[in-house]
């Protein structure tokens, strides 16, 4: 059998094959659970009994998407440039990402998914890197992983090559996380938790788009499958 790996869908509001409104996930994200034995299974954002509907699960993958609402973590202004946010959204991934670690669920999170995993524990973020020269979108950059930590063993690298997509990133981390790969910049491009009860780490860029090719990006997502599994 498969490891059920639980994906938080995310809401688009026009999809053209389903003719309206629909709950998503990237398919390069998809396939990449799949072909590292996983089975994913797409689950809706609704903040209602999180805890136990994450325990038929052998897994968990936060992916990306739009900004956490500034409020989340404290702030009480919001910069311009923040976009595509949703209250239910931001409310259901950061309990899956509490429950997934409570649970010690094997779990990766991807860009939104460290952001949230991070505010999940009561860091901060920061809202914008400082406009279009500074920030991180449709940006392929070598990335430097810390010997031996979970991401560096998971991709079987020391540096990387990371597709990003961010403008926000990590300002103040959250209680026990620590930093385990950064860019050259000094953004925060991996964090994990030591002690954590499950497999654990979190990339702020995205793995899922090159992962077909790349066997150190197919190595986040065969790591989080083999944990699943127990192995």
């Amino acid at each position: 059998m498969r490891p059920l790996i639980a994906v938080p869908a995310r809401f688009s509001a026009t999809t053209s094959a389903l003719r309206y409104a629909a709950e998503v996930n990237a398919r390069a994200l998809i396939e990449a659970v799949w072909r590292a034995g996983g089975e994913p299974a797409s689950i809706h954002p609704a903040d209602a009994e999180v805890a136990d509907r994450l325990r038929r699960f052998d897994g968990v993958l936060i992916p990306g998407g739009g900004d956490l609402a500034p409020h989340c973590y404290g702030a009480t202004d919001t910069h311009d440039t923040v976009y595509d946010v949703d209250d239910l959204q931001d409310t259901f991934d950061l309990e899956v990402a509490r429950r997934a670690l409570d649970l010690g669920l094997s779990l990766l999170a991807i860009c939104r998914g460290l952001q949230v995993v991070n505010v999940a524990l009561g860091g901060t973020l920061e809202q914008d890197m400082g406009g279009p020269e500074r920030e991180h979108r449709h940006l392929v950059h070598l990335v430097t992983l810390e010997p031996d930590s979970v991401v560096a063993r998971a991709t079987g690298a020391e540096k990387t090559d990371a597709s990003c997509y961010h403008h926000q990133r990590v300002d103040r981390l959250g209680t026990g996380l620590r930093i385990t790969a950064r860019a050259a910049d000094g953004t925060a491009e991996a964090l994990e938790l030591p002690g954590s009860r499950g497999w654990f780490t979190a990339v702020q860029w995205h793995p899922e788009d090159t992962a077909h090719e790349d066997p150190a990006q197919q190595g986040l997502f065969d790591a989080l499958v083999r944990a699943a599994a127990g192995e």
